[in-house]
This record gives structure tokens, C-alpha cells and sequence, in this order.
């Protein structure tokens, strides 16, 4: 009789996810209690193996003999293995668990780690958090980039790459010898910080209505939490001129400072500025619209370079009356 079909009673395969360590699932405790033997892969750690009294796998053949004797259980955490293919074909019942979202974050981590690591990769056992700081720079704009093409594909891409940043600047941190943390510390903080921003929600909270209500609530709790001395406290001064500006005006006009404070002036700066705080105030993302209105030259620039091409001209020799035959919407 073919190992694959020989009839089995009683038995099963439990599948386990070694993403997440030796979990079982729920539904594979009443069929270990009454297996007569359990077998467990090598891939289980020797504490597990011990507390399940497992003992090691035999062929596929001498499992399904036993099988068609006594209730036999195989613990597995490679559902394509021959014994676990040969009890199944046998009729045996196979248990496994819907693995949680996110537990792929989990084989990132350990990729990272294996990278990191002696044996891995050299060029990432380099890396600091300093030479880390231009990819940081770079792959959140080529995020920005995806978002703004509105391409499915490449945002995930580029939502991976950015990921990698966090797990690498975190696998770098667990390094430090002087105040090391990881990334379940990062994760950790994190957690404990949209918890305390949403009571409404983890708690008994007063009920928010708007996501204008809870942007205030925010604010309001971040500034309590966090015990500034000033209202420019915490402003990533890095980010881009634009949408600093924007920011600092948004913190002013929160903290009542009169709009007459602002910095004003005939400079391009001071000008600029202006701007930004009045598109902040009116609610609007002025570093956002100026990518919109950059983008769009870009577009029309190209555009006018093909009409251009079309014509028989190379765009680096047009004159300015060309360019504008050629520019579009002034046909």
C-alpha cells in the first residue's frame, strides 16, 4: 500500500509557524493529551521537545505503520516534510493557527539581525547611525515620490525600504554600549504612545467626534507628556525650510503668540515665511502645494519638450518664443 494513501484514525499533523517560536496552537492540546506518541521535527527547540515528551521522526513509512496502530501526533514546523505529506495522505487531521497580522515583521527582524551579525554582510556591519542618515533622507522622498505617483507597487516597495531604515537604525541602537535598546523597546514606545494620545479610545476618555478634535487632543496631551519649556520645543528644525516655517507658525498661533511676531519683512525669507504661516493658518500644507505646483512645471516642461522634438527642435537651442509656441495651454 502507497504510504501516501494507507488509512490512519486518530491521528495528526500540528503545524506550527517558527515565525513564531514554539507557539501551538489551542486546538492541539486534546490531541496531545491523547496521542499514544508525539513526534517532533529537530526544527522545535529541545526545551519544547522535552515538555511535549516528542520524540524524534521517523521515516514516513515506520510513522504511518505506527499510525495505523496508535493515535500518533507530528509536531511540525514544515508542513512540506514527507512524514507530514504521508499522514495527511493517510487521512489524518491537520491542525494549524491563522499566524497574526504583522508576525512578517518578525522574519524582518531577523533578517536584519542575520545581516548585522557576524557571518553577514559586511557592509551593513559598518554602517552607523551617521552613514545611515542620507538613505533615511532618500528613501522617505522616494516614498513621498510613490505617494504622489499614486503607484500601488512602488509605494509598497518604498514603505518596505523605509521600514528597513527603522530596523536597521534599531539593530544599530542594540549595539550601543552605553545605552542600548532594541526594536521591541522602539515598538514598545510606541505603543505606550498611541495609547496615552487616544484615550477615547483605550480608555475612559471623553468621546471625540472629529479628526480635527483629536488632532487638539493630541497636541494638548504631547505637550503635557513631554513638559516643554517652549512652544518651538520638539520642531525638527532639519525638515525643509517650507514646511518649517509652516510648523513654527502653527505652534505660534496655538500658543495665542500675536500673528505681529511672525517674521515679516521684504526679504525672499521673510517673504516666504508669510506665506507658509498664512497657509498654515488657513489649513492648508504649503510645502505640499509647492510640490504640487513643482510637479506640474515638471509635467508641462516635458510636455513641451516632445512638441518641441515633434518639430525638429532639440530644447537646450529654443528660443523663448519657441517655448512658448511649444508650452502647453498656450495654443
Amino acid at each position: 500500500m502507497s504510504t501516501a494513501h494507507q488509512p490512519v484514525t486518530g491521528c495528526a499533523v500540528i503545524v506550527i509557524d517558527d515565525r513564531l517560536g514554539d507557539v501551538l496552537p489551542a486546538a492541539a492540546a486534546p490531541l496531545l493529551r491523547g496521542a499514544a506518541t508525539v513526534h517532533a521535527d529537530a526544527g522545535l527547540s529541545e526545551e519544547t521537545r522535552t515538555a511535549l515528551g516528542a520524540t524524534p521522526t521517523p521515516s514516513p513509512v515506520d510513522l504511518l505503520t505506527r499510525a495505523a496502530r496508535e493515535p500518533v501526533v507530528l509536531v511540525t514546523a514544515d508542513p512540506a516534510s514527507g512524514a507530514a505529506e504521508a499522514l495527511r495522505g493517510g487521512g489524518a487531521r491537520w491542525v494549524g493557527s491563522t499566524p497574526p497580522a504583522g508576525v512578517e515583521l518578525l522574519e524582518a527582524v531577523a533578517v536584519m539581525d542575520r545581516l548585522r551579525s557576524p557571518g553577514g554582510c559586511p557592509w551593513d556591519a559598518e554602517q552607523t547611525h551617521e552613514s545611515l542618515r542620507r538613505y533615511l533622507v532618500e528613501e522617505t522622498y522616494e516614498l513621498l515620490d510613490a505617494l504622489e505617483r499614486q503607484d500601488r507597487a512602488a509605494l509598497r516597495e518604498e514603505l518596505g525600504d523605509v521600514l528597513l531604515q527603522v530596523l536597521f537604525h534599531a539593530r544599530v541602537a542594540a549595539e550601543d554600549d552605553g545605552d542600548p535598546f532594541g526594536v521591541d523597546e522602539v515598538a514598545a514606545s510606541l505603543v505606550t504612545k498611541l495609547i496615552s494620545r487616544h484615550p477615547h479610545v483605550f480608555a475612559d476618555g471623553e468621546p471625540l467626534h472629529s479628526a480635527e478634535s483629536q488632532q487638539l487632543r493630541w497636541e494638548e496631551l504631547k505637550q503635557r507628556e513631554k513638559r516643554r519649556d517652549s512652544l518651538v520645543d520638539g520642531v525638527a528644525l532639519g525638515q525643509p525650510a517650507v514646511a518649517l516655517a509652516a510648523k513654527l507658525a502653527q505652534r505660534a498661533s496655538r500658543a495665542d503668540l500675536p500673528a505681529e511676531l511672525l517674521p515679516r519683512g521684504e526679504t525672499v525669507g521673510a517673504r516666504l515665511f508669510a506665506l507658509a504661516a498664512q497657509a498654515a493658518q488657513d489649513a492648508a500644507d504649503p510645502e505640499d502645494d509647492l510640490r504640487a505646483v513643482a510637479l506640474d512645471f515638471v509635467e508641462r516642461v516635458r510636455v513641451a519638450e516632445q512638441r518641441a522634438r515633434r518639430t525638429g527642435h532639440q530644447p537646450p537651442e529654443l528660443t523663448a518664443e519657441q517655448w512658448w509656441s511649444c508650452w502647453p495651454g498656450s495654443e
